[in-house]
């Protein structure tokens, strides 16, 4: 019987142009048939053993799979030039990832690979497009699939309409963003559920009741949207002694925020890319006071709730478009770019009598979120 499944196909990309013609669809669908391109979808033995755990990008697959909406959870991804990577398993065991081959570099993304795939295996019954989206070929491929969008980003859709017409529902961070999807698709179904803080792991991030050595932790890519010059100009009008942590995944501007924190004479410690696990994120957001959110044009980042799981409260700009909603009196404030450094101070003051986790546990975990998306499907 084939397995009731999920695909998640992020817009991540990997591998380097080799300039080798493309296969046609039919050719890379007898890949796949023969097993000679990879294996086919498999069901999860006992879904009572999956844990929804890792990123945003693993929560909601996960969460599908353990709440018995699917019994198998793959996320896809796409690959520049010849010779993907066989699927693999990373994290966790409950979610493959495969890799595939991309037709160009152009968004939204189009594989003669991934078309094969679905002629080999048929369409998966929930189809998750995040980003830049897919090709309307892919699309179509999947006609009978429920098919789900979300920009992840702040812009609400950033895929061209003979695509975004083919979703049943999309995921927005804010109600503006539902807004500009109805305003292109009047009869389009949205819901305000970003992925990101919506579908949160309790596991993930816990209290671990360690001593606080840091007063400010920014957990975010070092890139000019995540707004860490706010952070440091607001740093440098408050008592040296505060002590602040960044900790980036990814990014390009380390060493610039090196030299902004060095010439203002903030105390400020990095965690280069590539990163930390996710334990070792967790640890540190235990060992401190507050966490903050500096950026404006983000898609409802994830860390907002991250950051309240593991016991903290949050500054967040005031200006910041999708989110803000999980700023409550319980979980943290909002202060405007001229005025944070006075919100950081705030917060510090009031950071022991607020109850971040608990709010979340009660509002934003997966849990609540799957349950939503499960009667979502139902009334289509």
């Amino acid at each position: 019987m084939r397995p009731r499944r999920i695909v998640v196909i992020s817009d991540f990309q990997d591998g380097s142009w080799s300039g080798e013609d493309l296969p046609s669809p039919r050719s890379f669908e007898t890949l796949w048939s023969s097993g000679s391109r990879g294996s086919p979808p498999l069901s999860i033995p006992d879904t009572n053993d999956v844990v929804v755990d890792g990123g945003y990008i693993e929560r909601l697959p996960l969460a599908a799979l353990k709440d018995g909406l699917v019994d198998c959870a793959e996320i896809w991804t796409h690959w520049r030039g010849g010779d993907p990577p066989p699927e693999w398993r990373s994290g966790n065991p409950s979610l493959v990832r495969r890799s595939f081959r991309m037709n160009g570099p152009e968004a939204p993304f189009a594989s003669n690979d991934m078309l094969g795939h679905i002629e080999a295996f048929g369409a998966p019954d929930i189809l998750c497009v995040w980003g830049l989206g897919v090709s309307e070929e892919i699309m179509l491929a999947c006609r009978d699939s429920f098919k789900i969008y979300n920009s992840i980003d702040a812009p609400a859709l950033r895929v061209p309409f003979e695509v975004s017409r083919h979703f049943d529902l999309v995921i927005t961070g804010a109600e503006w963003q539902s807004e500009v999807v109805r305003a292109r698709h009047p009869d389009m179904r949205t819901v305000v559920m970003p992925i990101g803080p919506e579908f949160a792991s309790e596991m993930t991030f816990r209290p671990l009741n360690l001593p606080k050595i840091y007063d400010v932790i920014y957990v975010a890519a070092a890139q000019p949207y995540k707004r860490h010059d706010m952070l440091f100009e607001a740093l440098g009008k408050l008592p040296r002694s505060l002590r602040t942590l960044c900790v980036f995944g990814y990014g390009e501007l380390v060493p610039e925020l090196r030299r902004h924190a060095h010439a203002l004479g903030i105390n400020v410690d990095f965690i280069e890319p590539p990163g930390i696990p996710f334990d070792d994120v967790n640890r540190l957001m235990n060992q401190s006071r507050i966490g903050v959110v500096c950026g404006v044009d983000d898609g409802a980042p994830a860390i907002l709730t991250e950051y309240m799981l593991a016991g903290i409260p949050v500054l967040a700009n005031s200006a910041l478009r999708c989110g803000l909603q999980y700023i409550m009196p319980e979980t943290g404030r909002m202060a405007s770019e001229q005025d944070f450094h006075d919100g950081i101070r705030d917060l510090l003051g009031l950071a022991d009598g607020m109850k971040p986790r608990e709010t979340v546990l009660e509002n934003w975990t997966w849990q609540h979120s799957i349950s939503r998306l499960r009667d979502l499907m139902n009334d289509r």
